[in-house]
C-alpha cells in the first residue's frame, strides 16, 4: 500500500474546486451570504503598508524594488580605489533616492572592510537622506555577506565558514555564532544578512562548496534553522535590535552544474530537486526566515530568474512565502546579456518580475531598471498587481526591521561588539569543527618537546585559514586585517616554542596573481631541514576564491604541492598533512605516505590557535565529514547514491567494478580516544503513522573525554518506480563522554523520515522492509499498512 502526502499544491485545486461545486436551486440568496467568512482583520502593521502602497506613486514603488551597490553612490575619485577613505557622493546619492527612488543598497565600498564607525556614518547620512527628503520618506534597507562573522567589519569576529560548522554537528555552537553574526552586523547599522547559503554542496569542483552545510539534505536543514534563529531570534523579532533578517540562499539547485563551475546550467529531474534540494529550504520558510536570494544558474534550460514555476508557483504558492525575493547580483541583466532569453533589457526585466522576483539586485546601472520597469507597467506588460506585491514583501520586512522606527543602530550600544567573549565562541567552533582523517600509529597527538618542521604554502597564512567573503570579496585583504591574530606556524610556536619550530615554506602562493598561482619557495631548504625534524607539519590545500573566479579544471592538489609532500615524505620523518581548503582537493597520490590526516577547511582567525591544540592533545578533535572526500577526480559520488554506484566485479565479457571509493566517506573523523556502540534498539514491525523509536548505548571506551556526533542512518531495501538511496542520514546528536562513560539516546522517527520523492514530485511512504544503521549497528524492520494486524 501505498500512502501519498498530498502537497499544498494539490490541497488546493481541492479546496478551489470544493468552492466551485454549484449550490442547490433552493439555497436562499441569504444563505449563501451568510455562509462566506469574512476576511480576517489586517494586523497593524499591514494597515500601514496598504495605505502607503495607497499613496505611493508608480515611480516609487519601482524605485522600491531596486537594489544598488554601495560604490555607485562614492565619491568618483575612491569609488574603486581601495586605499581611499570612502565617502559619499552625495549628488549621486540624491539622484539614486530622491530622482529614482531607490529602496535598497549592499555590499561594502571599494571590497573593504569598515569599522563598525565609519558603516554607522556612511549608513546615517543614507537613511537621513532616504527619510529627511523623498516624499515618502522609506528609509532604505542595507544588507551585505556577512557569511561566517561579521566579515565586512573590521574588528569583527570570524567563525569557520559554513562547511566547517558543519563538520561540528554542533547546533549550539552553530546558533551562538550566528547570534554573534547578527549583534556585529546590527552594531555596523547594517540589518540584512544574505545568509545562510542552503545549497545542497555534494559537488567537490564547485567554488562555493565552502559556504554550504555540506551534501545532505537533513544536516543542511538542522543547521540552516539553527543559523536562521540565530539572526532573526527564536520568534523572528527581527526589529529586536540584536537581530538581523536572514536572507536564504540560493533557491533553487544552485551547486550542482552539470560541468562544475559557477553559473553554467544544469539538468534536475523534479524528484532530484524535490527530494534534495527543496527540504532545507521549505523547513526554513517553515521557520519563519524573511527573505530569500535566487539561484543565478540555469535549470533545464530555463534560468532561474525567469522561471515562474520556481518562483511563483512553488516558491509563493506551494510554499506559502510570504516574504522578499531577491535577485543575485546582476541576474536580470544576465537574462539578456548573458543567457540570451530576452532580446531587450525590457523583455528581461519582464521576464524576471512576472516569474516572481520582488527585488533587483542591480549592482550598477539602475536607471535602464527603473525607467523600464515603469514603462511595462504603463504598457500592461507588467500588472500593477504584481509591482504592488512585490513592494508590499518589500515593506513589510521594512517594518519587520523596525527601520521607520529606528532605521540606524549606533555601535556604541554594541559593548561585546569583538570582545574576548565572542572570540571565545569562534575558537570553539573552531576547535570542534576540525576532522581527524588519519592517525596511523596513533602518532598523534604530538609530545611538546618534540622538535617540529612546518612547510607547506597555507602554513603561515591568514588569507587561507580564513577563506574568501573575509574584509573583502575574495579574502585576498585578510592580511591587512588579520594580523593580530595567529596563522599555523605562529600558533605551533605558541604551543611549544619558538625554539622547536622551524618554518620554510616550500611552496608559496602568488598572492597579487590567481588564486591558483603557485610557485616553489626554497624547495630543496625545506627539504634539509625537515630532515632534522621530530615530525613534519605539512600544511597544504587552496589559496582563497570564491564565485566565477574560484572555478577549477582539475581537483587534484597541485603538482608542485604533490611535490612538496613526496618530497615530505622520502625524508623517512612523520609527515602530518594538515588540509587548509575550500573544497576537496584529490590527495591519492601521496595519502598513503602521510600518517597523520587533518581537515581543518577554513576555520577563521582562530583557526591556528585551534589546530595547535588538536595536534598537541589540548582538545580531543571531533569533528565529521560534511561531504564525500573523493579519491579521483573522476570518481565522484556523493554518499547519497544508488545501489548500482556500489556494484561488485560482474564475470563474463564485460568485468567491471564500480568506482564508488572515496578517500573517506561522509560523517568520518577520528578521535583520540575510542566509542563503543551496543544495544541498538527498535520494534520489529511499525504500523505507518506510528512514531519509530531507536535507541542506542554509545561508551566512551578510552582513556580521554571525548565527543562524538552519532549519526542515525536509514534505508529503503526495496522501493516502487525509482531505485531507493543506499542510505540517507536522518537523525545525528552530538554527545561529550568521560572516560568509560555511557549514555543511551533515543532518536523518534516518522514515516515521513522513510519517504520518498517519486517521478511526479509526490512524497511517497511505502510499506516494506527498512534497515536503522548506527556506527557499526544494524538492524532490519517491517513498515506496515496502517490496517494490518500486528501479531504479538
Amino acid at each position: 500500500m501505498k500512502v501519498k502526502n498530498m502537497t499544498l499544491t494539490a490541497f488546493a485545486a481541492c479546496l478551489l474546486l470544493a468552492c466551485q461545486t454549484p449550490k442547490p436551486a433552493a439555497e436562499s440568496a441569504e444563505t449563501t451570504t451568510t455562509s462566506v467568512q469574512a476576511a480576517p482583520p489586517l494586523s497593524e502593521t499591514d494597515r500601514k503598508i496598504e495605505d502607503m502602497l495607497s499613496k505611493m506613486t508608480l515611480e516609487e514603488k519601482v524605485g522600491q524594488m531596486a537594489q544598488i551597490t554601495l560604490d555607485v553612490v562614492g565619491k568618483g575619485e575612491n569609488r574603486f580605489s581601495s586605499f581611499e577613505p570612502f565617502e559619499l557622493d552625495m549628488a549621486e546619492l540624491r539622484k539614486a533616492l530622491v530622482d529614482y527612488k531607490i529602496g535598497s543598497i549592499l555590499n561594502t565600498a571599494n571590497n573593504r572592510a569598515r569599522t563598525p564607525e565609519q558603516w554607522y556614518a556612511v549608513i546615517s547620512q543614507i537613511q537621513d537622506m532616504a527619510i529627511n527628503q523623498t516624499r515618502m520618506k522609506i528609509p532604505v534597507i542595507y544588507g551585505v555577506d556577512q557569511i561566517h562573522g561579521a566579515t565586512y567589519t573590521a574588528g569583527g569576529t570570524m567563525f569557520p565558514q559554513q562547511i566547517g560548522q558543519a563538520a561540528s554537528r554542533n547546533r549550539e555552537l552553530v546558533r551562538r555564532g550566528a547570534e554573534i553574526t547578527a549583534y556585529e552586523t546590527r552594531a555596523s547599522s547594517i540589518p540584512w544578512n544574505f545568509s545562510p547559503v542552503l545549497d545542497l554542496g555534494p559537488d567537490p569542483r564547485f567554488s562555493r562548496q565552502f559556504e554550504t552545510f555540506g551534501e545532505d539534505p537533513y544536516l543542511i536543514t538542522e543547521l540552516g534553522l539553527e543559523m536562521i534563529k540565530g539572526y532573526e531570534g527564536e520568534h523572528n523579532d527581527i526589529g529586536h535590535h540584536e537581530h538581523v533578517a536572514s536572507c536564504m540562499k540560493h533557491f533553487l539547485g544552485y551547486q550542482v552544474p552539470t560541468s562544475g563551475k559557477d553559473r553554467t546550467p544544469t539538468y534536475i529531474s523534479e524528484e532530484a530537486l524535490r527530494e534534495y534540494h527543496l527540504p532545507p529550504f521549505k523547513a526554513a520558510i517553515e521557520a519563519g526566515s524573511q527573505t530569500i536570494m535566487i539561484n543565478s544558474g540555469i535549470i533545464n534550460g530555463v534560468p532561474v530568474h525567469s522561471n515562474p514555476d520556481i518562483l511563483t508557483k512553488l516558491l509563493k504558492e506551494e510554499l506559502g512565502f510570504k516574504g522578499l525575493v531577491v535577485t543575485d547580483w546582476g541576474d536580470i541583466e544576465y537574462l539578456h546579456t548573458r543567457d540570451k532569453v530576452a532580446p531587450t533589457m525590457k523583455d528581461a526585466i519582464a521576464m524576471a518580475i512576472n516569474a516572481g522576483v520582488d527585488m533587483s539586485m542591480i549592482a550598477y546601472q539602475y536607471e535602464p531598471f527603473c525607467e523600464g520597469l515603469v514603462e511595462l507597467v504603463k504598457e500592461g506588460r507588467v500588472k500593477q498587481e504584481r509591482i504592488d506585491d512585490a513592494v508590499r514583501r518589500i515593506l513589510r520586512v521594512k517594518h519587520n526591521l523596525n527601520l521607520f522606527e529606528k532605521p540606524t543602530t549606533n555601535p556604541k550600544d554594541y559593548p561585546k561588539f569583538g570582545s574576548k567573549e565572542f572570540e571565545e565562541a569562534a575558537y570553539q567552533m573552531a576547535a570542534e569543527s576540525i576532522t581527524l582523517l588519519k592517525n596511523e600509529n596513533n602518532v598523534l597527538p604530538l609530545r611538546k618537546n618534540m622538535k617540529v618542521f612546518v612547510t607547506g604554502p597555507n602554513a603561515n597564512s591568514m588569507r587561507t585559514l580564513n577563506g574568501a567573503w573575509t574584509y573583502s570579496w575574495q579574502g585576498e585583504k585578510v592580511e591587512e586585517f588579520a594580523g593580530r591574530y595567529n596563522t599555523i606556524v605562529e600558533a605551533l610556536q605558541n604551543e611549544v616554542g619558538k625554539a622547536n619550530v622551524t618554518f620554510v615554506p616550500g611552496v608559496s602562493y602568488k598572492m597579487d596573481g590567481f588564486y591558483y598561482e603557485e610557485y616553489a619557495d626554497k624547495m630543496e631548504q625545506a627539504v634539509a631541514a625537515a630532515k632534522k625534524a621530530d615530525v613534519i607539519i605539512l600544511a597544504l590545500g587552496e589559496n582563497t576564491s570564491t564565485e566565477t573566479p574560484g572555478n577549477i579544471n582539475d581537483i587534484y592538489i597541485s603538482e608542485i604541492q604533490t611535490e612538496l609532500a613526496k618530497k615530505m615524505a622520502q625524508t623517512g620523518k612523520p609527515v602530518i598533512l594538515v588540509l587548509n581548503e575550500g573544497r576537496p582537493r584529490v590527495i591519492s597520490k601521496f595519502e598513503q605516505q602521510m600518517q597523520g590526516i587533518v581537515q581543518i577547511y577554513q576555520p577563521g582567525n582562530f583557526g591556528g590557535d585551534a589546530l595547535a591544540d588538536v595536534l598537541f592533545g589540548d582538545v580531543n578533535p571531533s569533528g565529521k565529514l560534511p561531504y564525500n572526500y573523493p579519491r579521483y577526480p573522476n570518481a565522484l559520488v556523493p554518499y547519497i547514491h544508488k545501489p548500482s554506484a556500489e556494484q561488485r566485479k560482474a564475470e563474463g565479457v564485460y568485468n567491471y567494478e564500480a568506482d564508488y571509493n572515496p578517500q573517506y566517506e561522509f560523517g568520518h573523523g577520528l578521535s583520540y580516544t575510542t566509542f563503543k556502540y551496543e544495544s541498538l534498539t527498535l520494534k520489529e514491525s511499525i504500523k505507518i503513522g506510528e512514531p519509530i523509536e531507536v535507541s542506542i548505548k554509545v561508551t566512551n571506551t578510552g582513556k580521554r573525554e571525548g565527543k562524538e556526533s552519532v549519526h542515525l542512518y536509514t534505508s529503503d531495501l526495496y522501493a516502487s518506480g525509482i531505485t531507493p538511496d543506499v542510505k540517507r542520514l536522518r537523525r545525528f546528536e552530538k554527545i561529550n563522554l568521560k572516560p568509560q562513560e555511557s549514555k543511551t539516546l533515543t532518536f523518534t522517527l516518522t514515516a515521513d523520515d522513510l519517504s520518498y520523492t517519486n517521478r511526479d514530485g509526490k512524497k511517497v511512504t511505502e510499506a516494506g522492509e527498512f534497515e536503522v544503521r548506527i556506527g557499526d549497528l544494524v538492524k532490519k524492520f517491517t513498515l506496515l499498512d496502517p490496517d494490518a494486524r500486528v501479531s504479538n
